[in-house]
């Protein structure tokens, strides 16, 4: 629970020992708790405490629990609610949850329950809370259409503003999905050249032998099919950035005279006997090993050298930390916006976005945000709900990820329901730390609330 220690909690139970127990565990967990004997005490604490989370009993003295929902819910800052009782009933359940209560616990108290559904509860106002922030307000944490508070995305953007001052060429680097060309418009954005033209192509994406007619453009008739002259990429990028996507792709006929614009910044047309001024920056991204590709005598050393100088690392997802559910949050809004849904994250579903690697990064982040709202059939999305590939866990041994049926190729090995291998493989690591959720929870590479929940599930 460390995401939410200090969280501020308000208790309002009229019987001593049970608010006693309340209090102690609930410290021990780390939050500041406040306690009050009844609802007219709370109301006068409210405004020095603003708990995010309020847990009473339904009979107090006086005003009773469910009496107070409709007071807390208009709070500017809502808290969540949880309700406990001894007389508990579904129809009072039913009532609580319609006044705007979050939960609804009894007697007696199993206190690892409570504390998984406070942590739930918590969740789940966050998320709330993200959402709303998302669809209702303009976003501070963007920059140049890039999400990020992690501190390799701080100094990412840093980098870019430091190399926008300057009019050398800048090579990005990075994985496939990390958004490299975000950056590139964002350097240009910086830049004194931001009210020119910004032009994009990728150099993979171009036949080899249109290529170069595509860079210095051509004179007429300079072969067949080419009866008007064409300016070309870099005079129509003039006062502006150019942008060679997936620069490893191309040939080395063509990078020789790529280097000479960048020398020289001159450049001369297909069939065409003048030259002409190049007035253009050069930006190149790829997410190949350019010292690897030169090793190998496919890439121009000279040009590698004159691309390095300035030279920029796009931080894989999996080294961004909380960055993740902040883009997550982010998909999942623009979806329901599409879609007309309200839908949230289910604490599993989030915590397998901070377990799972992707190497596909944030687009491949995008597309999975993407499926998990057109499958989901409730308002939170579950593990089922992610592509096939995240719902299994490398650190669980053995797992499976759900299949259709198919038995081939598993003669030696009959298949099992991940469930059951989870359950299993929780219950080793259990008896092996003699029942110690803690440690248990530091080698599953889980949370404790995580644990807790798979422990409830799996009775």
């Amino acid at each position: 629970m460390s995401q939410y220690k200090g969280t501020r909690i308000l208790v309002i139970e009229d019987d001593p020992g049970l608010a006693e127990l309340l209090v102690e565990e609930l410290d021990a967990e780390g939050f500041r708790v406040t306690h009050a004997g009844s609802v007219e005490t709370a109301r006068e604490l409210l405004p020095n405490v603003r708990p995010q989370l309020v847990i009473s009993d339904l009979r107090l003295p006086g005003a009773d629990g469910m009496s107070f929902i409709p007071e807390l819910k208009a709070l500017p800052d809502a808290p969540a609610i949880l309700l406990i009782t001894a007389f508990g009933t579904v129809n009072q359940a039913v009532a609580a949850l319609k006044q705007g209560a979050d939960d609804f616990l009894t007697k007696p108290l199993d206190i690892e329950h409570l504390l998984l559904t406070v942590t739930h509860l918590l969740n789940h106002r966050r998320l709330r809370a993200e959402v709303s922030r998302l669809k209702t307000s303009e976003d501070n944490d963007a920059w140049h259409g890039m999400l990020g508070k992690s501190r390799v995305m701080r100094l990412l953007f840093q980098q870019i503003q430091q190399v926008a001052q300057t009019e050398a060429p800048v090579l990005i680097l990075g994985e496939s999905g990390t958004g490299k060309e975000l950056v590139a418009k964002a350097v240009h954005a910086e830049s004194t050249r931001s009210k020119g033209p910004f032009l994009a192509v990728n150099c993979a994406g171009i036949p080899s032998e249109l290529m170069e007619s595509e860079f210095f453009g051509h004179a007429a008739g300079a072969f067949t099919g080419a009866q008007k002259a064409r300016a070309g990429l870099l005079r129509e990028a003039e006062g502006g950035t150019l942008l060679l996507d997936e620069i490893a792709e191309m040939p080395l006929e063509l990078q020789a005279k790529l280097l000479r614009v960048l020398q020289e910044n001159k450049m001369r047309p297909v069939g065409s006997d003048r030259e002409h001024d190049v007035n253009v920056r050069i930006l190149a991204a790829t997410h190949r090993n350019l010292e690897q590709r030169v090793k190998e005598q496919a890439f121009r050393e000279d040009l590698f050298f004159r691309l390095e100088t300035l030279t920029i690392q796009v931080p894989a997802l999996r080294e961004r930390g909380d960055d993740r559910e902040l883009l997550a949050q982010r998909f999942l809004a623009a979806q329901g916006e599409q879609t007309g849904r309200d839908i949230a994250f289910g604490p599993e579903a989030m915590d397998r976005i901070y377990q799972y690697p992707f190497p596909g990064n944030v687009r491949e982040l995008q597309n999975a945000v993407e499926r998990a709202v057109t499958f989901c059939e409730g308002d939170e999305i579950g593990l089922l709900d992610l592509p096939e590939r995240m719902q299994v866990s490398a650190d669980l041994p053995n797992a499976q990820p759900l299949t259709n049926g198919s038995t081939e190729g598993t003669q030696d090995t009959p298949l099992r329901p991940l469930s059951d291998v989870q359950r299993d493989y929780v219950q080793h690591v259990l008896r092996e730390v003699g029942g110690n959720k803690r440690r248990a929870a530091e080698i599953l590479g889980v949370t404790r609330r995580t644990l807790y929940r798979w422990i409830a599930e799996f009775d």
